[in-house]
């Protein structure tokens, strides 16, 4: 069973851009989702697509199981979202010894801007970037499924 483990923050200023990869175009939808647990389809760019389980109400810490998809169930499956079909631009700074990936969203979402740091272990402490603001590690508001199902419910500081 894998975990994710991760830190999530507002992005205050550009300066992530100056060091990321070019980018991947990400669109998901949520196709169960609880309080404690979601089930989601992501389509990477139109390369590949992938179900993702989480299960866990830990703002740090969840259980996370993947499988690769057929992309044509999963564009079926996006048709059949719960709320919005979420479209954001993914990128993968490095910074430190830890990967921070960077996501600009559109669509509905248009403006909001999220970068997460997955972890290792929970007592890993990654360097924080100087063009990250806020932490929102289990502010539900923030999370996708949430982002989904409800919308930005507050515009960002």
């Amino acid at each position: 069973m894998a975990k994710e483990i991760e830190r999530k923050f507002l992005v205050a200023s550009d300066g992530w851009r100056e060091r990321a990869d070019k980018g991947i175009d990400l669109r998901q939808a949520y196709v169960v989702t609880m309080d404690d647990r979601s089930l989601r389809v992501r389509i990477h760019g139109d390369k590949w697509a992938r179900l993702t389980i989480k299960i866990g109400k830990s703002a740090l810490v969840r259980n996370e199981y993947e499988y690769d998809l057929p992309m044509d169930d999963a564009r079926e499956m996006l048709t059949q979202a719960v709320g919005i079909v979420i479209e954001k631009r993914r990128y993968r700074v490095p910074h430190k010894g830890f990967t921070w990936e960077v996501d600009v969203y559109g669509g509905a979402l248009k403006g909001l801007v999220v970068a997460e740091v997955e972890m290792k272990r929970e007592t890993d402490m990654p360097a924080l970037p100087d063009w990250v603001g806020q932490e929102i590690t289990g502010d539900r508001r923030y999370s996708n499924q949430s982002l989904a199902t409800e919308g930005l419910t507050e515009p960002q500081p």
